[in-house]
């Protein structure tokens, strides 16, 4: 069974948990997880084929992951892909797992973050448009003196 299978059974079980996979010498996290991830850890989102979201962080930052979920109040689960995805880790806060609140903000966030992040790609590519550059510029100085009053 491939690993996007696992996570999708896993969460299954436990929606309401961050589902950690080690293969080889990273961590990986599937779909909404990562959003969570790359808002709290500042991961870098890639999107897989069939528009899957996934993260990965080295072995070495695995300590850092899990008291920044534990800190955060995030129920969290360590699978091992080599162990046949064996439970390796797992935290559960009861009552008081904040998933569903932080997964919220870190969607706003992220969808802001991603849409930012195409703008500037866009101007990028067009920074011969001199035009479009000084419109651009006009309207963040126009906030800039709103903002300072």
């Amino acid at each position: 069974m491939g690993i996007i299978n696992i996570v999708k059974n896993t969460k299954e079980l436990y929606p309401k948990y961050i589902t950690i996979v080690k293969v080889g010498s990273f961590y990986y996290c599937y779909g909404r997880d990562c959003y969570i991830m790359a808002y709290l850890l500042r991961y870098k989102i890639n999107i897989l084929k069939d528009n899957i979201y996934s993260c990965a962080f080295p072995n070495n930052a695995i300590n850092k992951v899990m008291a920044t979920l534990e800190n955060n109040k995030i129920n969290y689960l360590v699978l091992d892909r080599r162990n046949n995805y064996d439970l390796e880790e797992k935290s559960d806060n009861r009552n008081i797992n904040k998933y569903d609140e932080i997964y919220e903000i870190a969607k706003k966030y992220i969808s802001t973050k991603m849409r930012v992040e195409k703008i500037n790609q866009y101007l990028m590519g067009n920074l011969k448009d001199k035009e479009l550059i000084d419109k651009i510029e006009k309207v963040i100085n126009e906030r800039r003196k709103i903002q300072s009053n």
